[in-house]
């Protein structure tokens, strides 16, 4: 479970199908909270995890965050990890993991996901050699199928996160539809809101041809020239995304940003924007 994850640096600005009201405009509505449950994923505060990953995890709970999810242990076993989470009263229902997790170490990994408490393992990335060609993504839509279905044996579920990539064509079809059709049912999808904004297409139209498909989400917004901003401070209508939770099956909102300039203070203006936020 200890790895970087790699960075997709966006080439395009293309497709703002999901950019609409500004800031000032959304949030507005009744008394009801819009959200839940608010996680955030570790990735964000990653260069403070390393020098303190006790402290930093009992900041992120004192923010009021419940969830989180992990990308990486830091050379942690994962008995120390529930500990730790226990003690801040977190929960870790989902962790991103390598594709070489899934290929070479797919039991002992379940082995950790059911010790800290994971009831979703996704997959994050997949490097260009996975993704070439259709028949390249066929397999990768084979070897996810099989992870799925022994996950689910363990009461795991197994998902694909997506970048941006996903949503250019090879060999004429989008890497995504394929990834969908290919999978078995049993293979979910964690949408990542601003890179499916960012390579030009509308998480409503997959929430419709898909229901179900997508129990995790990344809340991270986007602004109308395509830079990563905390959520709140970005174009994204998150009101019209999120009245459409029931249809896309969403059972978990983690916040992100790849790149914060002050981490904390990014997943605290994002998770005081969405605790704001009224159906």
């Amino acid at each position: 479970m200890n790895f970087d994850r790699r960075q997709f640096v966006a080439l395009t600005g293309a497709g703002l199908a999901t950019l609409a009201l500004p800031a000032s405009m959304r949030g507005c509505g009744s008394e009801a909270a819009l959200l839940d449950r608010i996680g955030v994923q570790l990735y964000t505060v990653r260069s403070l995890l390393k020098d303190d990953f006790e402290g930093t995890l009992a900041r992120i709970a004192a923010i009021g965050y419940r969830e989180v999810e992990f990308a990486g242990y830091y050379d942690r076993p994962a008995t120390e990890i529930r500990r730790i989470l226990d003690a801040n009263g977190l929960t870790a229902p989902a962790a991103h993991i390598p594709i070489e997790a899934v290929r070479d170490n797919w039991a002992a990994t379940l082995d950790d996901a059911e010790t800290a408490g994971h009831r979703y393992l996704v997959v994050a990335w997949l490097a260009e050699a996975d993704r070439a060609s259709l028949a390249d993504l066929e397999r990768i839509a084979a070897l996810f199928s099989k992870a799925a279905l022994e996950a689910r044996q363990r009461g795991v579920t197994f998902a694909y996160h997506n970048h941006d990539f996903e949503f250019a064509l090879v060999e004429g079809r989008l890497p995504y539809d394929v990834l969908l059709e290919a999978c078995d049912p049993a293979v979910q999808f964690e949408m990542d809101i601003y890179w499916i904004t960012k390579g030009g297409k509308d998480p409503l139209d997959y929430f419709r041809r898909w229901p179900g498909r997508f129990p995790l989400v990344h809340v991270k917004d986007m602004t109308s020239d395509g830079r990563m901003v905390a959520v709140g401070e970005g174009a994204i209508d998150w009101i019209r995304i999120f009245a459409a939770r029931d249809q896309a099956g969403i059972r978990h909102y983690f916040v992100e940003h790849d790149e914060p300039a002050d981490p904390l203070e990014s997943i605290r203006v994002s998770y005081e924007y969405l605790k704001g936020l009224r159906d």
